[in-house]
């Protein structure tokens, strides 16, 4: 996870995140609003808009990565966006 704009002064843009063994250093509202998307892309889940064209457009699957955004619901973050990145895990019996 990497924050993708911010005009919040604890998360700047560019700060990167793994899950779960960073969620201490991550502020309540933006791990909140994060957790429902891990846990869609965990089970290879995927929201069906690409936001094509914008600055949010996603990854799809591409070479098994698959990228979401989400936004900080805190009325004060000033516009907090995490980009979300999974990638598919291989399985003990794939090459």
């Amino acid at each position: 996870m990497e924050i993708f704009e911010s005009g919040c002064n604890r998360h700047k843009v560019g700060l990167k995140f793994r899950y779960p063994e960073d969620i201490g250093n991550m502020c309540n509202w933006l791990l909140d609003s994060a957790r429902t998307m891990i846990r869609v892309l965990e089970y290879d889940g995927k929201l069906p808009w690409s936001y094509e064209g914008t600055p949010y457009e996603k990854i799809i699957n591409k070479d098994g990565v698959t990228t979401e955004f989400v936004r900080c619901p805190d009325p004060t973050s000033a516009g907090v966006v995490l980009k979300i990145t999974a990638t598919k895990r291989r399985s003990k019996t794939e090459p």
